[in-house]
């Protein structure tokens, strides 16, 4: 899910009213399904006794297999080496890196499980039914009116949020279309395009992402690309109509790709940014089994949407410097 700096993939909320993206630890971490927790057209299935257990120990096994086997490919690269010397530092360098990679899935079967504590045992399966969405996003912390072009910028990069006048239909659901691009050095660094919808009850929900990495001209990563409904994908919410602290939940979920979950943490807060100080902020801690170290909070003002994103690991500030209304 991204409205957020791209600061890590995950990350926590908070909105907050004037004077709108990630890794808890393991255990909170991890995903709750809005829609099964707050009842907003879940399923709820019970596959097999208990599919979030089994899903998540599935997932354990794929990465640690794919860990070995990247292991061995290496060591038949290391092979293909004459000189003993480096030969040698090639194998050192696969085993090291086989070790990272196992330490790696242990963390993240560990937030899954620590997610579904939360989540409960069921199916992540929201039921979409086109009829239950609007055209217009228009809730309060995370107002998404076509030609809205909101600005960031932190030590490290700037990020342009554009609100266009695109729609996209995915799964039967016609979605906004938003322009999320980031620049390091003034260079454009991640381009991505995401798809939002409002339900009739107020909520905001995540329908996936087309995004890239970039250097230079060249793609180097499309890693977090997915759309609801498509090979297993589901949609999330990113942002309740009636938030409540201790509201955890999925905002996205394509399993081992994009597994965000938010956390609101506060609706008190206030905040001062480049653009001016927002009080009665929504609070949000984000954070994704996919980077189980990784921690973000977002901050959600009324009437404007995310004013501030912190990376709690770094604790560098990406703050809103302008908000601007276009045709």
């Amino acid at each position: 899910m991204k409205q957020h700096p791209q600061l890590v993939k995950t990350s926590p909320q908070i909105a907050c009213g004037r004077t709108s993206l990630r890794s808890l630890s393991a255990a909170s971490v991890l995903a709750t399904g809005i829609v099964l927790s707050f009842g907003i057209g879940s399923t709820a299935a019970t596959a097999g006794g208990d599919p979030c257990k089994t899903t998540t120990m599935a997932a354990g096994k794929a990465c640690t297999e794919g860990a070995r086997s990247d292991y061995n490919l290496a060591l038949g690269k290391c092979a293909n080496i004459a000189d003993p010397v480096a030969r040698k530092a090639c194998q050192v360098q696969a085993k090291s890196d086989m070790k990272d990679a196992l330490a790696t899935c242990k963390a993240q079967t560990a937030a899954r499980l620590a997610a579904c504590a939360r989540l409960g045992k069921a199916t992540f399966e929201p039921s979409i039914v086109a009829s239950n969405f609007v055209g217009a996003i228009t809730n309060s912390f995370m107002p998404l009116i076509p030609g809205t072009t909101f600005t960031y910028v932190s030590s490290s990069e700037s990020n342009v949020v554009a609100v266009t006048h695109n729609t996209k239909m995915i799964d039967g659901v016609t979605c906004v279309e938003v322009h999320d691009t980031v620049y390091r050095g003034g260079v454009l660094a991640e381009d991505t395009l995401d798809w939002f919808a409002q339900d009739r009850d107020g909520n905001v929900w995540y329908f996936g992402e087309n995004t890239h990495e970039l250097d230079g001209n060249e793609i180097t990563n499309i890693d977090g690309s997915f759309k609801g409904g498509t090979n297993g994908a589901q949609p999330g919410i990113v942002m309740k109509a009636n938030p409540t602290v201790g509201d955890f939940y999925r905002q996205e979920f394509d399993l081992d790709n994009a597994e965000d979950v938010a956390e609101v943490i506060s609706l008190t807060n206030s905040v001062t940014v480049a653009s001016g100080t927002f009080t009665n902020c929504l609070v949000t801690l984000e954070t994704s089994p996919l980077e189980p170290e990784a921690m973000e909070n977002k901050y959600y003002a009324s009437g404007v949407g995310n004013v501030l994103v912190i990376d709690l690991v770094t604790a560098e500030r990406l703050e809103l410097i302008s908000v601007t209304n276009g045709p």
